[in-house]
């Protein structure tokens, strides 16, 4: 097992990084001890991962912070809204890229499985050529009237302004809006992950973050050709997590920074002695090293407590439980990483 070293403050001081500089857009940032932490973290929980896969009781680690806290997996597409999205939202239904766009982005929106199935119990199958503001409201508001949470707390989706109650009803609105606006074809017709971005961010209350997280669910689909090498979008955390790898040096170049670890990982595992097989071979793409800054911010949160990042947040919230039932994992097929029926 991998256990990432820890700061403990009374005992001693760990060493600085192997690495005492980089160059980044023009920059010489001075890295942290928190930087190998990152890529320690990323190896540590690539093995949890892969031995939750292969099954077993647990503990997955020896990591005491790991095996205390919930951190998400270091491959986005990995983790398990992301998997129920995939397989039961995108590839599953009508491929027409219209419905495959409305599908999509109904179920992000609120970004809980639950949410999604219970529509589907109600209405039955999801289709925008099909779909009556009335029938979806009337389901939601039932449940949100139950008490029943519609949205995931995985990060914030700030409903826009367009003449509803209810946030849930605001968002339907939304999504009428960008389909009757021809946002579909709009995306399919960019010539970059950055220009399909682009097209998303025109509609209220789609911020640079959420328009990012939104693009890359977009492109797990057939349809959609970019590499999620193209373009990032660092985050709130994101930006925390670098901060606490760089200090304030890196403030403003946060994209390059991203890129620069998707670019150096494999000098970096191999620097550290740590085994990084990636997910079935495939790297960590910028999405996934965007995902991994937050997650780190989090973990030096117990791990290097007297290094600041940008929130001041001093507490891990989630803790770890464990799951019974069996981990899903099936990725876009034109990453071609799925074995055969039953492997």
């Amino acid at each position: 097992m991998v256990t990432v070293l820890q700061e403990r403050s009374g005992q001693g001081v760990l060493e600085r990084p192997c690495v005492d500089r980089i160059r980044v857009a023009g920059r010489t940032l001075e890295p942290t001890r928190v930087f190998d932490t990152y890529w320690r973290f990323a190896a540590a929980r690539q093995q949890v991962y892969e031995a939750r896969l292969a099954g077993g009781a647990g503990p997955f680690t020896d990591d005491p912070i790991l095996r205390r806290y919930r951190f998400t997996n270091c491959f986005r597409a990995a983790d398990r809204v992301s998997q129920d999205l995939i397989a039961d939202v995108i590839y599953r239904g009508d491929q027409q890229w219209e419905e495959v766009f409305f599908r999509t982005l109904l179920f992000k929106v609120f970004n809980k499985t639950s949410t999604w199935r219970l529509l589907e119990k109600a209405l039955g199958e999801v289709r925008w050529d099909a779909y009556d503001y009335r029938a979806y409201d009337r389901v939601l508001s039932s449940a949100f009237t139950a008490e029943q949470r519609l949205y995931s707390a995985a990060y914030i989706v700030p409903p826009p302004q367009l003449g509803e109650q209810r946030k849930h009803q605001n968002h339907l609105r939304l999504l009428e809006m960008m389909m009757q606006a021809g946002a579909p074809q709009q995306v399919l017709s960019a010539s970059t992950l950055q220009g399909a971005y682009q097209v998303l961010l025109n509609f209220p209350a789609i911020g640079p973050f959420l328009a990012y997280q939104f693009v890359i669910d977009l492109n797990y689909a057939a349809q959609m050709p970019f590499s999620e090498m193209d373009f990032v979008v660092p985050g709130p955390g994101s930006r925390d997590g670098i901060r606490k790898c760089f200090g304030p040096g890196a403030d403003g170049v946060e994209a390059d920074v991203i890129r620069y670890m998707a670019d150096t990982q494999d000098e970096h595992f191999d620097r550290l002695g740590l085994a990084f097989a990636g997910l079935r071979g495939r790297r960590l793409q910028l999405i996934d090293c965007q995902n991994l800054f937050c997650e780190v911010d989090k973990y030096a949160r117990v791990a290097h407590p007297h290094i600041a990042g940008i929130s001041g947040r001093s507490r891990i919230k989630q803790t770890y439980r464990q799951q019974a039932d069996p981990m899903p994992a099936w990725f876009p097929p034109k990453w071609q990483l799925n074995g055969p029926p039953g492997h």
